[in-house]
């Protein structure tokens, strides 16, 4: 049985990796105007901004094609490690207030200081998401009986609760952060260059590297706490390095793409049906499962409205939400 779920995860990975390649060509050569593969390789080994297709390529679609691998494969693992920790196969990475603490954090920078680009608010995004995140974290293992993921749970929803009732008070007293706002709350991954992918991404990869780090230590909780420490394993352990590192993913990928909602809760548990419940695989193929989801998004979004856009945060939540729901009607209980 394990070596035909190792047979299968690798199987996965490969495709996946295929795939993610795919992906990415796909993103570097459609659009509002179509660029056929020789000119994008071409303008990626000889590039000349004089010419049109090269400036589009370079300027702008390599940008938000590395935004959204980065940022799709860091939900995918950030919603992996909570659906972990929490024991629930419907868990988000919105859990910890990640999604709300950025959100306050951004309106803040806008409303206070007058920051109006993504390039200057992404430090606001990622301090908020890790300090909401803290916050959560401290009261939900406040208690005689330590923490648990119902606290953990209940605790994030009110902290969410409490800072969207302030997102909302801000936004309808200033016309002008709702203005910038928007366009960063809807989730995209447009107007945003590499300067602010290299703000976040060692945070990311940092957190990837515990992510993979922490995923012996979720097979055993799994089995349940009392038996994951019975064989020696520090359950507080694993769930603070999961803490942290869902932290730097989802803060990090909530920065520069904004809070895109369902593909953390989405990727992890579909990949259940194919890989098994061994966190092993599935954060190794929920990585490039990730990126190649909201990859897909932003394409999908760039050619159904023409001349215009739709963001991919509205794209994965409006295809997401069906998928997710027939998945759940599809599968009557699901075994981590």
């Amino acid at each position: 049985m394990t070596s035909a779920r190792g047979r299968r995860g690798r199987l996965a990975l490969c495709a996946a990796i295929a795939l993610l390649v795919v992906m990415v060509a796909i993103s570097l050569m459609i659009g509002a105007r179509a660029v056929a593969p020789a000119v994008v390789v071409d303008a990626l080994l000889h590039p000349d901004l004089s010419i049109a297709d090269h400036s589009v390529i370079l300027e702008q679609r390599v940008p938000r094609t590395v935004i959204g691998v980065l940022a799709g494969a860091a939900l995918a693992l950030a919603g992996t490690l909570m659906q972990g920790l929490t024991r629930n196969p419907l868990a988000d990475p919105g859990l910890l207030g990640i999604n709300a603490g950025a959100s306050i954090a951004v309106l803040a920078a806008i409303t206070l200081w007058g920051i109006t680009s993504p390039s200057g608010f992404v430090w606001f995004a990622f301090a908020g998401a890790a300090l909401a995140s803290i916050v959560v974290g401290v009261i939900g293992t406040r208690g005689p009986d330590g923490s648990s993921p119902a606290k953990l749970a209940l605790t994030g929803a009110a902290v969410t609760a409490g800072l969207t009732a302030v997102s909302t008070l801000i936004l309808t007293t200033s016309i002008t952060a709702f203005d910038v706002f928007r366009y960063w709350q809807v989730g995209g991954l447009t107007v945003r260059g590499l300067d602010t992918v290299a703000v976040v991404a060692v945070p990311i990869l940092i957190g990837a590297v515990i992510a993979f780090s922490s995923a012996r230590g979720l097979d055993l909780m799994a089995l349940g706490e009392d038996t994951a420490t019975g064989l020696g394993h520090s359950v507080a352990r694993t769930r603070v390095l999961g803490i942290v590192a869902t932290v730097l993913l989802c803060g990090g990928a909530t920065s520069i793409a904004g809070p895109i909602v369902f593909l953390g809760l989405l990727v992890p548990h579909a990949l259940r049906a194919i890989v098994g419940g061994d966190y092993r695989w599935l954060l190794a193929v929920g990585a490039p499962t990730g990126a190649i989801v909201l990859l897909a998004a932003d394409v999908l979004g760039r050619v159904i409205a023409p001349p215009g856009e739709v963001q991919a945060g509205l794209v994965v939540a409006f295809v997401g939400a069906p998928v997710l729901i027939s998945l759940v009607l599809r599968r009557r209980s699901v075994t981590l």
